[in-house]
């Protein structure tokens, strides 16, 4: 019998295949005292095993195809930094000799000490990062445990099984190594049991073009090894033991979209104007310098998004104002067209590595110092990132946003550390450009409200969905028992959007999006309708963004744009909506 079930669609797609599950669980870690004589030993026990982790995860970047995007070579990066990060290990070798701990028993330890701070961030991509410190602790403790298991031949174990049938990988979760080696050997889909959009299965998925649904609990419990299943990314569904009628009508769905897909390449260099004469700026979210190059190829007009906070995480020192800049120079010159660069992003529960501030963790750190706050609560800190951020502005078309903007003090504040940093660049003689444009992100509802006011100064605005939706609605979407109410479609989500682009029109000052609606097909037109023209996403989902844009007749969708907000509840909208795609 068919079973039906819904996880969180994170990389579109469909796929039908057998189950694999991979992994079975959590570790049994052993805790015992160690005799005092054998601390040494199990000190270089686990210095061992730090070594093969190693070894293990440079094998496997040595395997990630050239032309790949960065951001995949990024994860595999970044464990292998985090082997080396003192934070992890040499906590881990301080617990063995100062407790006589176990190898075992100190890696966990170490590990949910981290994982705790993690939890405690209001960032839903940083806290994400917390997969990091799992997944790199789960290498080293397999390894220990002389549990090494790497993954598996795509062939699915079942008497009736050909070595041929597409594989449906099922897990607790999935490393970023897991995920390039299961990929190379052509896996058709994941299905995790864990995880949210932001997560690494998440990002590597999309950027790897693999659907995926993850937080799917029980999913292995669930889903029977060798058995069929059709896995629909749009939607988070998964249908176990499909019947011919299911497996025919998605076997039809799959093929029109690859070929959709297919046929997106052909809109690369075309521009995104709209069968009215609209034209729509499309930019890219970027992690890297070397994603740029990929976005470009995508047709991206330039950056939208590039996070800085990459540069302060996993270290026990602040990153220095000449890092900064090195690190920001790069991805200027590396970008074709404009580039916002977010200035720091991070909270007082998100420096502890960094030792930018010293204190007690808030009990709420989401409305905590955090973001701008924090930068004007540490302004050296600030002047460093300033300063370098000027300095970068010398090698492109560098616009600086500020992150958490609630009220045109804050701005002010901040623009004065700018222009005072500018300043004593000039005395310097240090090279700049002649003007660099300073905008806010839009992602409390203060600052959406307050759009006319900060317009006064503000140059530019960038809405930030993620964090809107989750101020506007007081829920924390990556929590499981509340998610459920994170919805871009509410009425007052919409109207503070509509608010923030009408405002941003009247003082003539360009607004983009930069959170996931803008790259969601589902949105576009919607976001169309209410007036969007720059859209900045996740480079994978330029092309297709680019596509409906091209199809739809932009004044059509602004003049309905009304009833949109109008709608009283989901069920009028969902009417409303269908009649959005009618008129296109």
């Amino acid at each position: 019998m068919s079973l039906w079930l819904n996880g969180i669609g994170v990389s579109r797609g469909i796929a039908i295949g057998r189950v694999q599950r991979l992994h079975g669980g959590d570790l049994e870690i052993p805790e015992y005292l160690l005799p005092p004589d054998e601390v040494e030993a199990e000190v270089t026990r686990f210095h061992g095993a730090q070594g093969r982790a190693k070894e293990q995860l440079q094998q496997v970047r040595a395997q990630i195809p050239g032309g790949a995007p960065g951001e995949i070579a990024a994860f595999i990066d970044t464990h292998l930094l985090m082997l080396d990060d003192r934070s992890l290990t040499d906590a881990v070798v301080g617990l063995i000799r100062a407790q006589r701990y176990n190898a075992e028993a100190a890696v966990k330890r170490q590990r949910d000490a981290l994982v705790a701070v993690f939890e405690q961030m209001e960032d839903p991509y940083l806290r994400s990062r917390k997969d990091d410190v799992q997944h790199v602790s789960a290498r080293i403790l397999r390894i220990l445990l002389n549990q090494e298991k790497a993954a598996p031949v795509a062939r699915a174990d079942s008497g009736e099984a050909a070595a041929s049938d597409p594989i449906v990988i099922v897990a607790d979760d999935v490393t970023p190594a897991d995920i390039i080696l299961l990929g190379q050997q052509g896996v058709a889909a994941f299905v995790t049991e864990y995880g949210g959009p932001l997560s690494h299965t998440a990002i590597l998925a999309r950027s790897l073009g693999l659907p995926a649904i993850v937080g799917l609990h029980n999913a292995r419990r669930l889903l029977r090894e060798g058995e069929w299943v059709i896995i629909d990314g749009d939607l988070g569904h998964v249908l176990a033991d499909p019947d011919g009628g299911a497996r025919d009508f998605f076997s039809a769905k799959r093929a029109r979209q690859l070929a959709d897909r297919a046929a997106l390449g052909s809109l690369r260099d075309k521009p995104a104007i709209s069968r009215d004469g609209v034209k729509i700026r499309l930019l890219a979210n970027i992690e890297l310098s070397e994603d740029a190059t990929h976005a470009a190829e995508l047709g991206a007009e330039g950056v939208g998004l590039y996070r800085t906070e990459f540069l302060y995480m996993n270290r026990r020192s602040l990153p220095t104002e000449e890092e900064q800049y090195q690190a920001y120079a790069r991805v200027v010159a590396s970008v074709k067209g404009p580039i916002t660069i977010r200035t720091l992003d991070l909270g007082a529960d998100k420096q502890v590595d960094s030792g930018a501030r010293s204190g007690p963790t808030p009990n709420n750190p989401a409305l905590g110092l955090r973001a701008i706050r924090l930068c004007l609560k540490e302004p050296e800190l600030f002047r460093a990132q300033a300063r370098a951020l000027l300095r970068a502005s010398a090698h492109g078309d560098l616009h600086i946003m500020l992150p958490m903007i609630s009220n045109v003090q804050e701005f002010r504040q901040a623009q004065a550390l700018i222009e005072a940093a500018r300043v004593q660049l000039a005395a310097e003689g240090q090279p700049m450009a002649q003007h660099v444009p300073l905008g806010a992100m839009i992602e409390v509802p203060a600052a959406a409200l307050s759009v006319p006011l900060l317009a006064r100064h503000a140059e530019f605005f960038s809405i930030g969905t993620n964090d809107l939706i989750q101020y506007t609605l007081a829920i924390d979407r990556v929590d499981d028992e509340v998610n459920y109410l994170y919805d871009p479609l509410h009425p007052a989500v919409l109207r503070l959007i509509h608010m923030t682009i009408e405002a941003g029109d009247r003082a003539r000052r360009p607004v983009a999006m930069c959170g996931e609606m803008a790259g969601d097909p589902k949105y576009t037109r919607l976001l169309l309708g209410l007036g969007l023209t720059e859209f900045s996403m996740h480079p994978a989902s330029i092309l297709e963004i680019k596509r409906i844009i091209i199809e739809s007749d932009v004044g059509r969708l602004r003049a309905r744009a009304q009833a949109i907000l109008d709608a009283a509840d989901a069920l009028e909208l969902q009417e409303v909506l269908a009649e959005f795609e009618r008129a296109a």
